[in-house]
């Protein structure tokens, strides 16, 4: 009998029997990703840099947390958790289609938003396709188009801001999908409803739009273009909502995608039957009703957006507007700044990655939280800011 193998990195001829390196059984399109860099767990970040008491401004997260509706009925739910979930998920998308209009065949769950968008790269794409996308959006559009052998094409912004003139002009024979995220993120940016309407009047009927509305409950905006009314018949279009952001429920991983019949169907074909856990279908049930908390979170949102944006003009720092929970702000040396604030127990999030490296992406907080944060960045960027 052989002895067990230690866990650890084997040396490179171990790599396979034979002489064959893994990545030599690996689709080059899969060793050419980079795999999605997770933050430190909080507690791990205090440890290392000896701090305590940390405030995370990073994932534009509710800071207010669950809805208290939900958090009861998570515990009510607890004594049945040896019993697999609700594989139709038909309470939830019931509530919904009631709550939207639509009907229940016409709504998917997901494992999160990003878990709908996995399914629908992976059944409209093969490779040779192209998906289009803007070049700073949510990076995951890119990532899943192209762990299945297709392009992505993404579009450069336009003052911060989806280009759909642009992003219509670079559909050609080979696109099957276009990825739009209103408002985007990581700018918190929103196109308005003639571009929109323009940009549907341009796609060729094939190809399937998908409108990644993630944070549209924050936004109140009158010229906001809110995706779900502009679904009909013959128009392949799939609206993406989630519970991670104003209903609190990140930890959870839920969200939905609203679309013609047809294409939901296909996308239950290649779902996994027990995709959205139970806890997270009866929290996202309940947190539907609690409207006080969605009011409350809205206006934390708004005022705390309000008391950000005039701060970075008192310490003379740009910023792009945002309708989102989050504000994109110019500090010179991304980086550093964000370096010097983890230090002090303030956490945000670095833009390097989406080719910012001079800014910081600071979700709102609490009041006090982003007191906090702006009295560090006074600090950070020191006297005459």
């Amino acid at each position: 009998m052989s002895k067990p193998r230690k866990l650890g990195k084997a040396p490179a001829a171990d790599a396979h029997e034979g002489g064959i390196e893994i990545r030599d059984l690996v689709p080059e399109w899969i060793q050419r990703l980079a795999a999605y860099p997770p933050g430190m767990p909080l507690e791990e970040l205090e440890r290392e840099y000896g701090i305590s008491g940390s405030i995370k401004l990073a994932s534009n997260e509710n800071p207010f947390g669950p809805s208290p509706r939900a958090l009861a009925a998570i515990r009510e739910a607890f004594g049945a958790l040896h019993r697999y979930p609700d594989g139709s998920g038909f309470y939830l998308r019931r509530a919904l289609a009631e709550r939207l209009g639509v009907a229940a065949d016409a709504i998917i769950l997901g494992n999160g938003s990003n878990d709908i968008i996995e399914l629908v790269v992976r059944a409209f794409l093969r490779p040779g396709d192209e998906a289009i996308m803007a070049e700073q959006a949510f990076v995951i559009y890119q990532m899943v188009v192209q762990a299945t052998g297709a392009a992505p094409r993404p579009i450069p912004l336009k003052r911060y801001t989806h280009d759909l003139d642009a992003m219509a002009q670079a559909i050609g024979p080979t696109t099957r999908l276009v990825f739009l995220a209103n408002p985007n993120n990581p700018t918190g940016t929103i196109y308005a409803r003639d571009e929109w309407e323009d940009f549907l009047d341009s796609v060729p009927p094939h190809v399937v739009i998908v409108a990644d509305d993630a944070y549209a409950d924050y936004v109140e905006d009158p010229a906001y273009p809110d995706s779900l009314a502009y679904h009909r018949r013959g128009r392949l279009l799939l609206t993406l909502r989630t519970f991670s952001k104003i209903y609190g429920l990140a930890g959870l991983r839920i969200g939905y995608g609203v679309g013609p019949i047809e294409i939901v169907e296909i996308l239950n074909r290649i779902r996994q039957p027990f995709n959205v856990n139970s806890l997270a279908q009866v929290a996202a049930l309940a947190a539907l009703d609690d409207v006080a908390h969605v009011e409350r979170t809205r206006a934390n949102n708004r005022e705390g957006l309000a008391f950000l944006r005039a701060s970075c003009e008192r310490l003379g720092r740009a910023y792009v507007p945002s309708w989102a929970n989050f504000l994109l702000i110019d500090v010179g040396e991304g980086a550093r700044v964000y370096e010097a604030l983890l230090r002090l127990g303030i956490i945000v999030r670095p833009m390097d990655g989406y080719g910012l490296p001079h800014h910081l992406r600071v979700t709102v907080g609490t009041p006090a939280e982003n007191q906090r944060f702006v009295d560090g960045l006074a600090a950070v960027l020191g006297p005459g800011t």
